[in-house]
């Protein structure tokens, strides 16, 4: 999809660099991509807590024996 969009071109050559992107296109994708796990994780931080009886959880994943 194509869109014009008007970008301070100082922003977006440090939003580059900063995120090692090989063009402005990708550039604007990872900070959408960004944008977005930013405000899926703060819809999550606000649940913390919300469920009283709900049990804990492990934190970190049991490795299950490798099958051969």
């Amino acid at each position: 999809m194509k869109k014009t969009l008007n970008i301070d071109p100082q922003l977006l050559h440090e939003a580059k660099q900063a995120c090692g992107a090989p063009s402005e296109t990708e550039t604007v994708r990872r900070g959408l991509e960004a944008l977005v796990r930013h405000a899926a994780y703060q819809r999550l931080r606000l649940l913390r807590g919300s469920e009283k009886r709900a049990p804990d959880v492990p934190r970190r994943r049991i490795q299950e024996a490798a099958k051969y």
